[in-house]
């Protein structure tokens, strides 16, 4: 599957739309990585345990929207975007979106 951020994939030829086509998972945090994430706070540097956290999250919803755009026959995703919403206190969502195409 070809994903990109673009309007087209460079060199090829749109043949079919699909239309749009998306990937979300919803994460929480955890205590535990609070806890070390409050002791970072205090000395400096990056959260290592919420980046992997987001890192997760976006292949999570990258998965999902390709494994959708796939269903529909699709080999390519143009203008994929991320989008993030809090949907309780201690809880997010990470969504991945584009639109489904056949390209040549």
């Amino acid at each position: 599957m070809i994903l990109t951020t673009l309007e087209g994939v460079p060199g090829k030829e749109i043949i079919e739309h699909y239309g749009i086509v998306q990937g979300s998972t919803v994460r929480a945090k955890n205590i535990g990585k609070d806890f070390l994430a409050g002791m970072k706070n205090i000395v400096g540097g990056e959260l290592k345990g919420y980046t992997e956290l987001l890192h997760e999250a976006r292949q999570e919803a990258l998965d999902r929207m390709i494994q959708q755009g796939q269903q529909l026959g699709a080999n390519a995703i143009i203008n994929v975007r991320f989008a993030t919403s809090s949907v309780a206190q201690g809880a997010a969502e990470l969504f991945a979106y584009g639109t489904a195409v056949r390209v040549s």
